[in-house]
C-alpha cells in the first residue's frame, strides 16, 4: 500500500478519536466519564447524539439509538452481552451510546439498573498456566442469558416490520452485529451461530482451553469457533489482560472465515468502555461496523492490509487471516 494511503488510514482513525474528544468537550454534562446522567440526555461523538431507554416491548434490555430516529437513514442493529454476563444494560453507556450515535440501534442485555457496578472485578484474576482457566471459584456467576441476545434480534426484527412501531422500516435487519465484553463475549459466540449475524466482535474475550459454561447457556468449548459464520474481531488489552492469551489462542484456531484480532498496548480487561465516549475502543467498534454492516470502503482500511490504520499505530498489535 502507498504511503498516501496510509496517511490517509491513520488521519481516518485520528479523525474518529479526535472526534470523540471534540464532542465530549460540549456534552460534558458531568465531572468525569463515570457521572450519571439522565438516560434521555443525547450523546456521543457521532453525527447523532445518542439516549439511553428501556421499551415497554422488551423490559429485559436497554435501548440505544439516536435521539432523533428521523436521522440517519435506516439503523444496522448491534445486541450487545455484557462484561461479568450482568443484568444491567447501562453498565456500558458511554461505549453504546458513542456507537449509536453514528446511526445504530444498540440493544443491550438487561434493562437500566441504578446500582453503580464496578467493572470486572475479576479482571487481574491470573490464568492457570497449564489449563488456561482463572482459580475455581473465579469465574463470575452469570445473571444473563446468552439467549437475551436472539431475544433482542427477534424482537427488533418483529418491530421493523409492526406497523406502528417508532421503529417501523427504520431498521437495517440485514446488517445485525453481535457483541460482547468479557462473559458478554462467551454469550455472543453462542448466539452467533442464528443465520441473520452479520459480524461477531469479541472484546477483552475468548474462550477457555476446556469446555465452560459461561453466560447463562450451554457449556462452550473451542469447537464451537467451529460454528461461527460471519466475521469475526477480537479486541483486547496487552499481555495484563485477563483475556489476552485465550484471544490470541482462539484467533489461531480459526481458518474458516475472515478473523481480526487486535491488542492495544497499556490497556487491561476493563478496556476503555468508561472513559467518555467510550474511548479508543469506541472508534475501532464504530470502523469495523461501518465496514462489516455499511460496507464503509474507508472504515475498511482501518482493518484490511499491512499497512492499514490501526497496523501503523505504534499503540496496536494486529494480526488478521482472510480479510482481503
Amino acid at each position: 500500500m502507498k504511503l498516501g494511503t496510509v496517511g490517509f488510514c491513520g488521519a481516518l482513525l485520528m479523525g474518529l478519536l479526535l472526534a470523540r474528544g471534540a464532542v465530549a468537550q460540549e456534552a460534558d454534562h458531568g465531572d468525569s466519564a463515570n457521572s450519571d446522567l439522565p438516560a434521555t440526555t443525547p450523546i456521543g461523538s457521532g453525527p447523532f447524539l445518542a439516549i439511553m431507554e428501556v421499551d415497554r416491548g422488551l423490559p429485559t434490555h436497554t435501548l440505544y439509538h439516536p435521539a432523533d430516529l428521523s436521522r440517519g437513514g435506516r439503523l444496522p442493529l448491534v445486541v450487545w452481552g455484557n462484561g461479568a454476563c450482568w443484568n444491567a444494560g447501562n453498565s456500558f453507556r458511554w461505549f453504546l451510546s458513542d456507537i449509536a450515535s453514528y446511526g445504530y440501534l444498540v440493544i443491550a442485555v438487561g434493562p437500566i439498573v441504578k446500582r453503580r457496578l464496578p467493572l470486572e472485578p475479576y479482571a487481574m484474576t491470573p490464568l492457570a498456566p497449564t489449563t488456561g482457566m482463572p482459580p475455581p471459584g473465579k469465574l463470575p456467576p452469570s445473571e444473563s442469558r446468552s439467549a437475551q441476545l436472539v431475544d433482542a434480534m427477534n424482537w427488533a426484527v418483529a418491530e421493523n416490520e409492526r406497523s406502528g412501531s417508532r421503529f417501523f422500516h427504520r431498521l437495517d435487519t440485514s446488517g445485525i452485529a453481535v457483541m460482547g465484553q468479557s462473559c458478554g463475549g462467551a454469550q455472543a459466540i453462542e448466539a452467533s451461530v442464528d443465520p441473520r449475524v452479520r459480524t461477531t466482535v469479541l472484546w477483552n474475550s475468548g474462550l477457555f482451553r476446556e469446555p465452560t459454561t459461561m453466560g447463562g447457556g450451554k457449556a462452550l468449548s473451542r469447537d464451537d469457533l467451529r460454528r461461527l459464520h460471519a466475521p469475526t474481531a477480537y479486541i483486547s488489552g496487552d499481555e495484563e489482560d485477563l483475556a489476552y492469551v485465550n484471544a490470541n489462542e482462539n484467533f489461531d484456531l480459526i481458518d474458516h472465515i475472515p478473523v481480526f484480532r487486535a491488542y492495544a498496548r497499556g490497556v487491561l480487561h476493563s478496556g476503555t468502555y468508561g472513559e467518555r465516549n467510550g474511548g479508543e475502543f469506541a472508534g475501532v467498534a464504530v470502523g469495523w461496523l461501518n465496514w462489516q454492516l455499511r460496507h464503509d470502503a474507508r472504515a475498511a482500511r482501518l482493518f484490511v492490509g499491512a499497512d492499514c490504520g490501526l497496523c501503523v499505530n505504534p499503540h496496536w498489535v494486529v494480526r488478521s487471516r482472510k480479510l482481503d
